[in-house]
């Protein structure tokens, strides 16, 4: 699929006391692309559009390049003891996405310049924890691999848990342009996952994103340069046909990824919150996602708010298959969590 070529570049004017911040804004220069500047990378205005979707559209294709100053971060269960704020949002329009939620109908993509900053406070977090292991997410609020071939803030984290004895990086992309990556001395310090599903999901509400065959491709290839490789299945959504569309996934992964890899596997059911729900149903009217609350049961989340999830007898057929199925394609790996 084609490169995310940003409509404008907004900048803040700290961004530029820095060299990814020099280097962007002279390559956006280069290519004619509209520039802006903000006061700060957290209060973007100006974003064209008329309707909700019109500006959602338009703030998926504006990139806001700022200075991350909130160097506190946040905890990220269960997919790590961290978030790694490198980027924030993505060029993708998955319907479903969970970011409806905290960045509402302005999903502006934001990547951060202090990069050095951001990694000498993961070293912190690490010496606070030593000598356990500390695992860092680097796509918790973001899709961070489209951005990558502007920043390089991938690369350089991968560098630097590469030389840390106890820290560890791991993120989670649904595209495919990781090449960039593969070069990179690595230790097996980091673990790139991918974000699949099945072709009727990927069709239906992950506009924008690498094909499933795009997404597999990448993977082996992640997977012959050694790195710990990992697939998230997300959102699992129920349908007619879906326990034979996910296993023939599932088996198209193990035709495809080298023997003796042991991919990870972490698997999410669809949930959405009433938040998420009502932004959805601004940005995407005709959208066919499954939000019926009365199909659903209410459930408290780690962040304080509540989520509408399958009910306990679908979620436990949904576990059950999963388990069975990645089982015999994969016997050596590990299903890190079902929620």
């Amino acid at each position: 699929m084609k490169r995310f070529i940003p409509g404008r570049a907004i900048f803040e004017p700290a961004a530029l006391e820095y060299p990814v911040g020099k280097k962007l804004y002279s390559h956006f220069q280069e290519l004619g692309i509209e520039i802006q500047t903000t006061p700060s990378h957290n209060r973007v205005t100006g974003i064209p559009g008329k309707t909700p979707k019109e500006k959602y559209v338009q703030a998926k294709q504006s990139l806001v390049i700022g200075v991350r100053r909130t160097l506190k971060f946040s905890s990220c269960k269960p997919s790590a003891h961290y978030q790694l704020p490198l980027a924030t949002s993505c060029p993708g329009f998955c319907e479903y996405c969970y970011l409806q939620t905290t960045l509402g109908p302005k999903p502006v993509i934001r990547v951060y310049v202090n990069i050095e900053e951001i990694l000498q406070q993961a070293q912190q977090y690490i010496d606070e924890r030593a000598p356990n292991i500390t695992i860092f997410e680097g796509a918790a609020t973001s899709d961070p691999v489209p951005t990558e071939y502007l920043t390089g803030a991938l690369q350089r984290a991968i560098e630097f848990f590469a030389q840390t004895e106890l820290g560890r990086f791991r993120f989670v992309t649904k595209f495919a342009d990781i090449d960039s990556l593969l070069q990179v001395p690595h230790h097996r310090h980091t673990e790139i996952r991918f974000s699949l599903n099945t072709q009727t999901i990927i069709g239906q509400y992950e506009k924008g994103t690498a094909s499933l065959e795009e997404r597999i491709e990448a993977a082996r290839k992640t997977s012959e340069a050694k790195y710990p490789l990992g697939f998230l299945i997300a959102p699992i959504i129920t349908y007619d046909n879906w326990k034979e569309e996910y296993r023939e996934v599932i088996q198209e992964l193990a035709s495809q990824v080298a023997t003796g890899s042991n991919p990870s596997f972490e698997l999410i059911t669809h949930r959405f919150t009433k938040k998420a729900k009502s932004n959805i149903e601004q940005v995407f009217p005709n959208s066919t996602l499954p939000m019926d609350e009365e199909e659903r049961q209410y459930k408290y989340g780690q962040f304080g708010y509540g989520k509408w999830v399958y009910p306990k007898e679908t979620m436990a057929e949904i576990k059950v298959f999963f388990e069975e199925e990645i089982g015999k394609a994969f016997p050596r790996s590990e299903i890190k969590y079902i929620v």
